[in-house]
């Protein structure tokens, strides 16, 4: 069974180290993603339903909302550690300016992109320091953090031009309807998608809810309903004491072994195993914000 060595989780969003031996569903995060292989065998991504090879040469990136799958193509009994990188565009963009558009959806022009030596002796370093979570500061996790983003994305030419990355995709209004359909959704996290319920709440077909849904969010309306799940099960693993079964009866399932599954099916590994793993990171008492670690 995968397992989590370390999670690291704070306003920046979610750091984990995994160590992988079986494949995820197809799913989606808000967030920006950001996969480096830290050991093992080589390994796969679907982005997209494109592959997207994860080495020693290659990093992974994940647009947030696209849809993406892990694939674990590696030899039976060979296992991939995976540091995941599930960045806060809002953290991004109070840090820098020009990384404002994280959460845009071409903010990433490839699923891929090639591992420097710079940036590899960056990731060993964050790595090292994960092992030592009790000793790293806030402030110390915000900087390895910042600058190993910058060290995979500089390569990039165009990451800091906003004007070219809005002119390739410009940001399109959310429709009234879906917006509220979404509303609904985070409202009753805790039942299973009516997908047929919820777009006549909305006032639309069930076939122009799919469209019109997936235009404005580019997943469909189940995937965005098991992240809203997904997200919620995260915050209350790490941030409250409750036992799992009372998380799994408050988010809506039958039995917690459903819950298990679900969780491991996104992740990888046990409800129990993230609250096991995971380490709370507040912000910094010196964070300073449009001011970004040095690089």
């Amino acid at each position: 069974m995968s397992s989590a060595v370390k999670i690291f989780q704070g306003r920046f969003g979610r750091v984990a180290l995994l160590e992988m031996d079986a494949p995820l569903v197809g799913h989606a995060h808000h967030h920006c993603h950001i996969l480096i292989k830290a050991g093992g065998a080589d390994s796969a991504f679907s982005v997209r339903g494109e592959r997207a090879p994860l080495t020693d040469e290659s990093a992974v990136l994940v647009n947030a909302w696209e849809h993406h799958a892990y694939e674990h193509d590696a030899p039976p009994g060979q296992r991939t550690l995976i540091l995941a990188l599930y960045i806060e565009p809002n953290w991004l963009a109070e840090l820098q300016r020009s990384l404002a558009l994280s959460a845009h959806p071409r903010f990433f022009p490839q699923k891929c992109v090639a591992i420097t030596p710079q940036t590899k002796r960056i990731a060993e370093e964050f790595v090292l320091e994960m092992w030592w979570a009790d000793e790293v500061s806030p402030a110390r996790m915000e900087e390895l953090l910042f600058n190993l983003i910058i060290a995979v994305i500089d390569s990039y030419s165009g990451w800091r031009d906003l004007v070219a990355l809005l002119r390739a995709k410009p940001p399109v209004a959310m429709d009234p309807r879906v917006r509220r359909a979404i509303a609904l959704m985070r409202e009753d996290i805790a039942h299973e998608l009516d997908v047929d319920a919820l777009a006549a709440r909305s006032g639309l077909s069930r076939a122009h809810f799919f469209t019109l849904f997936q235009r404005d969010t580019q997943v469909t309306p189940l995937v965005y309903a098991n992240v809203l799940r997904f997200e919620a099960a995260v915050q209350r693993l790490s941030r409250g004491q409750e036992p799992v079964s009372a998380v799994a009866h408050e988010l809506g399932f039958s039995a917690p072994g459903h819950f298990a599954r679900f969780f491991r099916q996104h992740l990888g590994i046990t409800p129990t195993d993230y609250r096991r793993a995971v380490n709370l990171f507040e912000p910094p008492d010196d964070a300073a914000p449009g001011q970004p670690p040095v690089i």
